[in-house]
């Protein structure tokens, strides 16, 4: 018999169990709102309405009261971009601009460095304030970045902003990629929204192989690597010798990139039910033979919206090559903070930006262009390094404290006991199973993604539903006893 007190407790926020993708409750909401869209999609406007209050609920189910913040923002900069775009007066639209600005990257800045900055007093101008400890906002990062491209490009005359109030609400709040992106465009998305939605077989077997392949990463490899060695490691690296350290961080390269990466895709597969386009989030970043060129693989709507209104709007490489190294640093080291208050974010980005720098210097005059497809040793050379090289920045960016980054590099190169090395992989077979079976997998040429989805395209749709169900079951088996929250759940 179904209690009713169970079920209204289980649609309240809970602290303990936020929702996201990988969670119990998400698969209930996620059957439960495509029944409902299946319904509604063909009425445009009742369309926006049911997916933006369903999108509301589940911010409110992964933060609670916060779902108000996304709503205040909605209204604000739906506001101000009409503003901005009726005034004939250029200050007055310049100073709607700096209001906007003000406003979002304000908000952003209590909730998320308040606490940081007040600490630094605290230490550097032996100051007593106490610290207020506040909550951040889930996903505050992610949706703050959007309002201010949205508002943004409004002034720069990029496109005109929206009539409806919802069509703005829905671009903001929807939730597939709400959380923790991809970071959309809105001159990419909004014209996509009142479009009449027309599902072909390809669109469904785009969203198969997205869901099921980002579910896998995420609940399956990232998890289990987690749980494992990395989480255990990177708490207490002085519990551990160098070779578990150097393991963990080897680990922790496929971790970030299954978990970040797979909810990327899931979000993306979904959208693609919805009869909308998200672009691609990760190019096989691994892949990469230049920092630069990770940077064109790596969370590319990151790295885009950096490039388009800080790196561009400082300068660029239009005023020289000195000022184009100082302005990657200084969009490297801004992007390191943007990920959290933490002085590992900002060591990771100044390590970043200062490889940036120095390979535009290597390159010269010349554009930077993504590998080819054949082999060659200079190449070869090129991903070997450029893998090490974010390897060992990713040392500064998953432990919580610098001093345990230092810990963790002191252990490797001082504490490396090799000759327990056939023990270690008794023991952890499959963690360095994990670890290599990611790896290969990462190396598979994104060519074969597209012969994938057409081989799902031409099978029949009772047999698609099926695999889906059980690739769905494998993955539950596989996936870890208690599920991990998101890493950028944190950002």
């Amino acid at each position: 018999m179904i209690s009713w007190n169970a079920v209204v407790e289980q649609l309240k926020f809970q602290i303990t169990a936020p929702l996201v993708f990988n969670s119990a409750f998400f698969f209930f909401f996620f059957t439960l709102f495509f029944g409902v869209y299946a319904l509604v999609h063909k009425r445009v406007t009742l369309r926006l309405w049911i997916v933006s209050l369903f999108s509301l609920f589940f911010f409110y189910k992964a933060c609670g009261e916060y779902v108000v913040f996304i709503l205040a923002a909605a209204v604000v900069d739906y506001n101000l971009s009409h503003a901005i775009a009726k005034s004939n007066n250029h200050a007055f639209k310049k100073t709607l601009l700096i209001g906007s600005i003000a406003l979002n990257l304000g908000l952003l800045f209590y909730f998320k460095y308040t606490d940081f900055f007040i600490q630094m007093m605290n230490d550097w101008g032996n100051g007593n304030y106490e610290l207020l400890h506040l909550a951040l906002p889930v996903g505050i990062s992610f949706y703050t970045f959007e309002n201010l491209s949205y508002t943004v490009d409004v002034y720069k005359g990029h496109f005109k902003p929206v009539n409806k109030f919802i069509d703005y609400l829905f671009f903001l709040s929807y939730f597939p990629k709400l959380m923790m992106g991809p970071i959309v465009r809105a001159a990419d998305f909004l014209p996509q929204i009142r479009q009449r939605i027309e599902l072909k077989s390809e669109d469904l077997s785009y969203g198969f192989f997205f869901i099921l392949t980002g579910a896998f990463k995420k609940m399956v490899i990232s998890d289990f690597l987690y749980t494992n060695i990395v989480q255990v490691v990177f708490d207490d690296p002085t519990r551990y010798s160098g070779l578990y350290c150097l393991t963990a961080v080897y680990a922790y390269a496929m971790v970030i990139y299954c978990d970040f990466s797979g909810y990327s895709d899931m979000a993306i597969g979904i959208a693609r039910w919805m009869g909308l386009k998200i672009e691609i989030n990760f190019l096989a970043p691994y892949q990469s033979s230049s920092i630069t060129e990770f940077w064109r693989r790596w969370h590319i709507s990151l790295s885009s919206w950096l490039r388009d209104y800080l790196y561009i709007p400082l300068g660029g490489n239009r005023k020289g090559q000195v000022r184009t190294y100082f302005n990657l640093f200084v969009t490297m080291l801004l992007g390191g903070f943007w990920h959290g208050a933490n002085w590992t974010f900002i060591a990771w980005g100044a390590l970043h930006g200062a490889a940036l720098a120095v390979d535009k210097w290597l390159l010269g005059n010349k554009k930077p262009t993504v590998q080819v497809p054949g082999f060659s040793w200079k190449k070869l050379f090129g991903i070997a390094f450029t893998f090490h090289f974010v390897v060992f920045c990713w040392i500064y960016f998953g432990p919580s404290s610098i001093e345990k980054s230092h810990i963790i590099l002191e252990q490797i190169f001082t504490n490396m006991d090799v000759s327990a090395w056939q023990e270690f992989v008794i023991h952890y077979k499959w963690v360095v199973f994990a670890i290599v079976g990611a790896f290969v997998l990462h190396q598979i040429p994104l060519k074969w993604n597209e012969k994938i989805i057409s081989l799902i395209t031409k099978t029949p749709f009772a047999f698609k539903v099926l695999f889906f169900i059980a690739i769905l079951i494998v993955v539950g088996i596989l996936k870890a006893d208690v599920p991990v929250a998101p890493i950028y759940l944190q950002f």
